[in-house]
């Protein structure tokens, strides 16, 4: 038998992220196994036609207790759906797929937009997103560390690892 522990990187419930195709330098994340799509704090969403593709654009407060900062972002919409909160509650989302980094760790995922300032935290990272990737100590926090702030929000390739 493997021990995944040496081998997955372990998540608290809890956790800083880097954004870095939205240019969001840091961001926490509530590390969600109970949920299955990851959703994105979004307001002031604006759909709009580039080079014949969907786009969307939207503004972000990525602090959780102020929205003096505001990121204006722009991604290609992947799709719409109908999502479910966890209240019950069905919302059609526009959805975008984004690079998301956790410590030294890169993942694709999709996220779904929608407004999040009654929430505790402005991003929630479902168990699509996490795909096996990690081990969830749910006791712990920040067990990734605080990204560093950085230009345009990348790592150096040599410091991303892929899963």
């Amino acid at each position: 038998m493997t021990d995944v522990s040496i081998q997955l990187p372990m998540l608290g419930w809890r956790e800083w992220v880097a954004l870095p195709e939205l240019n969001i330098g840091q961001i926490k994340a509530k590390i969600d196994t109970g949920a299955r799509s990851s959703a994105l704090h979004a307001c002031a969403i604006d759909p709009y036609r580039k080079g014949g593709q969907r786009w969307i654009m939207f503004a972000i407060h990525p602090s959780q207790i102020s929205t003096d900062v505001v990121v204006e972002c722009h991604a290609p919409v992947k799709d719409r759906r109908l999502v479910s909160d966890s209240g019950g509650h069905k919302q059609r989302r526009y959805v975008i797929e984004t690079e998301i980094v956790l410590g030294r760790t890169m993942v694709r995922a999709e996220m779904t937009l929608t407004n999040r300032d009654s929430m505790r935290f402005r991003m929630l990272l479902g168990r699509t997103a996490m795909n096996t990737r990690f081990i969830i100590d749910p006791c712990a926090s920040y067990l990734q560390g605080k990204p560093e702030l950085y230009r345009d929000a990348r790592l150096p390739e040599q410091e991303i690892i892929t899963l």
